[in-house]
């Protein structure tokens, strides 16, 4: 069978290809993706071949790249094992940009009826950064600040809200990111185009306390030594976003000294099994996504910034390309 793709050829190169895919085996589902999330960071990256070789970026970026992993479709067809999935359930997977895909069920998570598949294609990045404000330890009443308001920054303000983080300050030089992120909790908002200024403002609504919690969200490694000032004695300074290249850091006088943790927080460190030290794996931290959705906890339609049919994939990059400070959640249709 035949279906289209989204791939990279080469950097700066955005194409539409066939491909062919086969029926599904004995454990596996066939589906037709309704609906999928463009990955800003990691696309980007991807598309521009901006990031350092040899890195870890360099081992998961190999042309020609097949991008995407936060979709939504409709299961056409099952293998003759699968039991818990029927032909017609809409389900959440973390394939590729294709209008086909063919996946292990034990992978897939189904969607709420009453969950819009475009607020659920969002469940990659929400299951990822449910994981990192777990693993940063917000509890009630913690002071974070969040440095970054892309997509994974909105989310960040979102989940530490929903965790009674308070204050909650948002940072960034996009007049139109700030805004948004008052919608997403943020209890003050920062422009980040002088430093000094920032980390007075923070220790004002702090009360000179700074903060129990940073998270750096920006995936800029010149932006670590700034923000990681922001973090408290005994604070903790959370890496979210993947910086693409090396940071030069003063261990003694930002680390050692004030006795602050560096944590960081990769999507892969969602554990593939839950086990009681933690349950947390992608498909719980998914399932309780689509949980809160579905009760009306957590709505996340002010981040949908773009809509793009599947064809205009070029059209989409290229205007991320140009400005991606105008966008936050831009998504792909597969289905007119």
């Amino acid at each position: 069978m035949e279906g289209f793709r989204i791939v990279f050829p080469k950097p700066m190169k955005v194409e539409i290809e066939k491909f062919q895919f086969g029926k599904p085996k004995e454990k596996e589902v066939l589906i037709e993706t309704e609906v999928a999330l463009i990955s800003t960071g990691t696309e980007l990256t991807a598309l521009t071949g901006d990031f350092p070789k040899p890195s870890a970026w360099s081992n998961y970026i190999k042309y020609p790249f097949i991008p995407g992993y936060s979709s939504i479709g409709r299961i056409v067809e099952v293998g003759y094992e699968v039991k818990d999935f029927n032909v017609g359930d809409i389900v959440a997977a973390t394939s590729p940009h294709a209008t086909h895909a063919v996946v292990m069920a034990d992978q897939l998570v189904k969607v709420p009826e009453n969950v819009n598949v475009e607020s659920a294609c969002f469940h990659t990045i929400a299951a990822g950064v449910m994981n990192s404000v777990r693993l940063a330890k917000v509890s009630l009443g913690d002071a974070v600040v969040v440095v970054g308001l892309g997509l994974l920054g909105q989310l960040t303000v979102l989940f530490s809200r929903m965790a009674g983080a308070h204050p909650i300050i948002a940072i960034d030089i996009a007049e139109e990111r700030l805004k948004i992120s008052k919608a997403s909790g943020a209890t003050h908002i920062i422009r980040a185009d002088d430093w000094n200024n920032v980390r007075e403002n923070v220790g004002k609504i702090t009360n000179g306390r700074m903060a129990d919690k940073v998270f750096e969200v920006t995936g800029n490694p010149n932006v670590i030594n700034e923000a990681i000032t922001l973090t408290k004695i005994l604070g903790r300074f959370v890496v979210l976003s993947s910086p693409r290249g090396r940071t030069n850091i003063d261990f003694h006088d930002e680390v050692n000294r004030p006795s602050r943790m560096i944590i960081g927080t990769h999507f892969t460190s969602q554990p593939e099994l839950e086990t009681p030290y933690n349950p947390w794996t992608r498909k719980r931290n998914t399932e309780l996504f689509f949980d809160l959705l579905s009760a009306g906890r957590l709505t996340i339609e002010h981040l949908i910034t773009h809509r793009y049919f599947w064809r205009e994939a070029e059209k989409a990059y290229n205007m991320l390309l140009e400005d991606r400070t105008r966008a936050i959640g831009v998504i792909l249709k597969f289905r007119e």
